[in-house]
Order: C-alpha cells, then sequence, then structure tokens
C-alpha cells in the first residue's frame, strides 16, 4: 500500500492507521506538500511535475493499492516537465481532463495509474473509521433557526460541487453568503471572518458551513474533510456550527474535533441525505 501525501493530517492518520494494522506504507511525498513527519516511513519525494513518474515508482516498489490523500497547493510547471515515456503515456489523458475540472483530473490520474497495474482506493476504505457519521457528535447541538442555515449552505455546496468549484458554503440567516473558490476551506473561513470584522455581516448572527461530496465526485479522492483547525476557524468566523455530508465526509481526529467545539460551544453533525430539522 502506498500514501501519495499532500499537504495536511490526512496522510498522517492514513500511515497510523495503517501502521496499527500491520501494514506500514510506503509514502510517496509530494515535495513542498507533505508533513515532515512522514519521511520517518519508507518514502520517497516526488515534485508535482515529477507525477508522470508516479506509476513506475510504485511499480519499481512492489506497490499494488495506493491512497491519495492531503492537499496540494498548486499545478505543475509545464517548463519543469521531463519529456519521458511516461510524460507521453499521462499527458493525453491530463490535457483532456484539465478542461472539465478538478475531479476530470483527478479521474485521469487514477485511470493512468491503473495502466501499471496499480488499483487506486479511498482514504474511507483504508480508514473507515474516518468517516462522518449521521447525527449531532457535539455537546452542543443545533437550534431551530440553525436549520435554516444548514439546509441554504448545504443546497450551495451542492450547487457549486455541481460545477466542480468546491465543496462548502457558509450560511448566514438563512441564505448562503460565502461559497468555497480554489482557496479551499481554510481561505472560506478567513474571508467569512474578514467579512464579519469589516460589518459587512452587522446584525447576524450565528451561521452554519457546511462540506458534501461534489455530485458524481470521484469518491477515491479529495472526499470533503474537517479537523480540529476547522472547528477553530469556524469559530473565528462567528458561525454557530458545522455540517458534513455522512459517509462522504472525512472527520480527521474526531475526539479533538469535538472536544475543541465542545469548547467552543459549537455543534458539529453528519447530514444525511434525507436530513431534515
Amino acid at each position: 500500500m502506498a500514501i501519495v501525501a499532500g499537504s495536511g493530517m490526512l496522510p498522517v492518520d492514513l500511515c497510523r492507521s495503517l501502521a496499527t494494522q500491520g501494514n506500514r506504507p510506503f509514502v510517496v511525498m509530494v515535495e513542498g506538500e507533505a508533513d515532515a513527519t512522514l519521511a520517518s516511513y519508507d518514502h520517497k519525494v516526488l515534485a508535482i511535475e515529477q507525477f508522470p513518474d508516479l506509476g513506475t515508482l510504485l511499480k519499481h516498489n512492489r506497490i499494488t493499492h495506493a491512497v491519495f490523500a492531503g492537499g496540494i497547493g498548486r499545478r505543475p510547471r509545464i517548463a519543469a516537465l521531463r519529456p519521458s515515456l511516461a510524460l507521453l503515456r499521462f499527458l493525453p489523458r491530463i490535457v483532456a481532463a484539465l478542461g472539465k475540472g478538478d475531479d476530470a483530473v483527478l479521474r485521469a490520474l487514477a485511470a493512468g495509474l491503473e495502466t501499471y497495474g496499480v488499483q487506486v482506493v479511498g482514504a474511507h476504505r483504508v480508514a473507515p473509521d474516518l468517516l462522518a457519521s449521521e447525527g449531532v457528535i457535539t455537546a452542543t447541538a443545533p437550534q431551530k433557526s440553525d436549520w435554516r442555515d444548514v439546509e441554504a449552505a448545504l443546497a450551495a455546496a451542492r450547487a457549486i460541487g455541481a460545477l466542480d468549484i468546491g465543496q462548502a458554503a457558509v450560511a448566514i440567516g438563512g441564505r448562503a453568503i460565502a461559497l468555497e473558490g480554489i482557496e479551499g476551506t481554510d481561505g472560506l473561513l478567513s474571508r467569512v471572518a474578514g467579512l464579519r470584522s469589516h460589518g459587512r455581516l452587522a446584525g447576524k448572527a450565528r451561521g452554519v458551513l457546511v462540506k458534501c461530496a461534489k455530485p458524481g465526485q470521484e469518491l477515491r479522492m479529495d472526499l470533503p474533510t474537517i479537523g480540529p483547525d476547522t472547528v477553530t476557524s469556524a469559530h473565528a468566523a462567528g458561525l454557530a456550527g458545522i455540517g458534513v455530508e455522512a459517509g462522504r465526509s472525512l472527520v480527521l481526529d474526531a475526539a479533538k474535533v469535538v472536544a475543541e467545539a465542545d469548547r467552543l460551544g459549537l455543534f458539529v453533525m453528519g447530514l444525511s441525505p434525507a436530513e431534515r430539522p
């Protein structure tokens, strides 16, 4: 099993989970992205421009299964790509997918790897305990008024997901006021905090962040994810709680998520497709 590790704690959590199961992973650390602690495993550092060589690298190390985990903050620099047979093998798939959005690129990357005999699996298959369950997991529960925000944010998140823009939205006062873009959830929450500090949300209390998978999303990669830092940032943005799609979202370090949310008085809950107040 290989973990192709971008930024954040998901790759670290997956490696720990596999090691606990007695299956120490081989880690491909994306240069400039992966947590340095992952170097304690058998690993290889790979620049994003070297991704066409990923299939050969995994095959050489007798890898049969791979998990993509964590974020990648930049696209490859075309000028830094090295001409190779591997590049020629991957390039047509990636070029064809680039105009269709990030999800299409991920599908193309997975399909390319599978031509090397490497099966791409989702993080939730390796560590199913990371999947969000249905219901409120914190001591604080949503108020009746929060449900208007939950439904408005969920509808907005699904709408931008259908356009392959993002996975998250914030609603306050029963309407969506901010949508996730290329900057990710951290950037979204920072924007909301800025709107509050500049008085753009004067008189608007509470509010909810909702994250859900994109319609038709490639579930083996890039599932919606929250962690303790998400809770802290949501509180800094003045929000009352967080909702994530149950069964199709990951909660990293759930015990710390609950502890931090309880400390700050936020609710965190898993939403089913038919969730209603």
